[in-house]
């Protein structure tokens, strides 16, 4: 496969800059991936393409403001780095901008007596850096900010608006953006109907959103994530599918974080998915096996992006671009603040 085979075209005034005053207010594009039919509805109108037993997969990973603002100790000299991973209490994984910023760089943070030494020189301009503390909770929420996609322009006014209503663990450095359309209310409704939610943990790195560069499908390198599926909400989608509901995965992180712990089960006839903790690099690409997720809701993707490619696996790729030149044509938002599409 041809990654331009995956492209499309979007001009940026279909890029949506702030999120809707109201989360479930964002207009929702349903997809029939057998027909290719699509039809137009409010997010809030999910509750009624949803049956008692069905199951939300929810990805309750938090984001973590990881922007920080440096400057080089020899220096001054202005610089910025944006953690990616933990890979222990002092060792992070990270991008790192600034002029001449490469191994044995230290730098410093600006607001904090906090420094960090630049270890080990990583692709694309990421870099292995060793604070001389830890970085808490408490840390860099005084010294971090939000760490919103380039494409996104604006100031965000509160930057709960960014995270998910059911955020949980610490870790994203990007949202699970098919999670933002959801509210308290909404939640409350869909359980009352019969609705199951589990939950799940995929942390998500910036990867995610890049753009794939080369030729082929299969030359892209496809980025590990740490995931969690524990025991008690494994059961909770066995049980579901062994009573004839659906496995509804929100967003493509709680899809990968599924369909690995599909890939994990002893194939019994009680057992869907496996529980699991460790780092994901499953690529889904157009071929794979689902073995867990029955429909998705997701947002809109950027063209070339291993999401699309995921998106093409499960509804075909010729359906799935049709329906996002529907989208545009129909004037849809696109990306982290845009609108969503649920696809079953």
């Amino acid at each position: 496969m041809n990654v331009a085979d995956f492209d499309y075209d979007l001009p940026p005034r279909f890029i949506a800059q702030t999120p809707l005053e109201r989360r479930d207010a964002s207009r929702l594009m349903r997809l029939d991936r057998e027909t290719g039919a699509v039809s137009h509805h409010t997010f809030a109108d999910i509750e009624t393409m949803l049956e008692p037993n069905d199951v939300l997969v929810l990805n309750d990973s938090r984001v973590i403001p990881a922007r920080l603002k440096a400057r080089k100790a020899e220096t001054g000299g202005a610089a910025e780095i944006l953690l990616l991973k933990r890979i222990d209490d002092r060792r992070w994984q990270a991008l790192v901008g600034g002029r001449n910023i490469r191994r044995g760089t230290r730098l410093e943070l600006t607001g904090g007596d906090i420094s960090c030494l630049i270890v080990e020189d990583l692709a694309r301009a990421q870099r292995l850096v060793e604070f001389d503390r830890a970085l808490d909770g408490k840390t860099l929420t005084a010294l971090g900010e939000m760490p919103l996609p380039p494409y996104i322009s604006a100031a965000l006014a509160d930057d709960e608006r960014y995270q998910t209503v059911y955020s949980k663990v610490e870790g994203s450095a990007a949202a699970p953006t098919a999670g933002l359309h959801f509210t308290p209310e909404l939640l409350t409704k869909l359980r009352q109907k019969g609705i199951k939610l589990a939950t799940c943990t995929l942390h998500i790195g910036l990867d995610t959103f890049q753009p794939v560069r080369a030729e082929l499908v299969l030359e892209h390198k496809i980025h590990s994530e740490y995931a969690r599926l524990d025991e008690n909400n494994a059961r909770v989608i066995n049980e579901a599918k062994g009573a004839g509901g659906r496995i509804i995965a929100v967003g493509t992180t709680s899809a990968r974080t599924l369909e690995t712990a599909g890939s994990l089960s002893d194939g019994g006839s009680q057992q869907t998915v496996a529980a699991f903790e460790a780092n994901t690099d499953l690529f889904i690409t157009p071929g794979h096996k689902w073995r867990a997720v029955d429909a998705m809701i997701s947002n809109f993707h950027l063209p070339r992006s291993t999401l699309l490619m995921m998106l093409s696996a499960f509804a075909g790729r010729e359906k799935l671009l049709r329906a996002y030149e529907a989208a545009k044509e129909t004037g849809y938002r696109f990306y982290s603040f845009g609108d969503a599409m649920f696809v079953c």
